[in-house]
């Protein structure tokens, strides 16, 4: 295990392979797992993963919105990756990668935006996520996020039992504070102003951040791709990992070295 220290604490990560580097960002309530099926199918690469403070094997640390995430990636960048990366950020993860891209253009040659937005629900939205999970634990709200996360087809697996494990054991302050980041957020004026090269991802079946969503977020950023997944959900990497990565594959090759 591998471990940048933070003024918050201890931030675990991993890297994997060899060639350009490429920053996997994830989403609320996972760990760097959620990338362990494509990971094999992007060769060619240097694929640096992280826990976000408060999730897996990091630290809680404190309260500082998307800018702290953000600032978290900055330095793993600077401290491992040996230049700017491609960052590849799933949900809030894509959040962090819009907002670092604005704020260290240097560190940031292009952008994978799977299953993200400038601007993600409502204040309310979160505040009574931030209620049911504080009065219950995360463990309150597993079934609810396994129904907008997941298509019907992999809910029916066995699989799912592993994905609402790693949700419910998440530390509670930790998704909290993540969901805090994500009720203040708006990006949208920031993300007009990107210019690098930026492919967006949706699945049809996403109840988290529906294509429409996804849509608008690539329309705000000159050039952009946006593509959708037939048949995926909020988690199309765990969910259709070919086709989520036959879209990535390309995109890599053309803007990671």
């Amino acid at each position: 295990m591998q471990v940048l220290t933070r003024p918050w604490g201890a931030m675990h990560y991993r890297t994997d392979g060899e060639g350009p580097a490429v920053l996997f960002a994830n989403s609320l309530g996972t760990d760097l797992r959620l990338w362990d099926a494509v990971v094999p199918l992007l060769p060619g690469i240097r694929a640096i993963r992280f826990d976000k403070r408060g999730h897996g094997l990091s630290d809680r640390g404190p309260q500082e919105g998307i800018a702290g995430f953000a600032a978290d990636a900055a330095a793993l960048i600077e401290a491992v990756a040996g230049g700017p990366v491609v960052f590849v950020g799933l949900s809030i993860g894509g959040m962090i990668g819009q907002a670092l891209a604005q704020s260290r253009p240097d560190l940031v040659r292009a952008l994978v935006l799977s299953n993200t937005a400038a601007k993600m629900g409502t204040p309310e939205l979160w505040r009574a996520r931030i209620d049911a999970v504080r009065a219950g634990g995360v463990g309150a709200i597993g079934d609810a996020v396994m129904e907008r996360w997941f298509a019907p087809g992999f809910r029916a697996t066995p699989d799912l039992a592993l994905w609402r494990n790693m949700v419910e054991r998440t530390d509670a302050e930790g998704y909290v504070a993540a969901c805090a980041a994500i009720a203040a957020a708006d990006l949208t004026v920031d993300t007009a102003r990107l210019n690098l090269p930026v492919l967006a991802i949706a699945g049809d079946r996403d109840g988290a951040s529906p294509p429409e969503l996804v849509q608008g977020t690539a329309g705000l950023i000159r050039g952009a791709s946006f593509h959708v997944i037939p048949g995926a959900g909020h988690l199309p990497c765990v969910e259709t990992p070919a086709a989520w990565a036959a879209l990535v594959a390309p995109f890599l090759t053309e803007h990671a070295r």
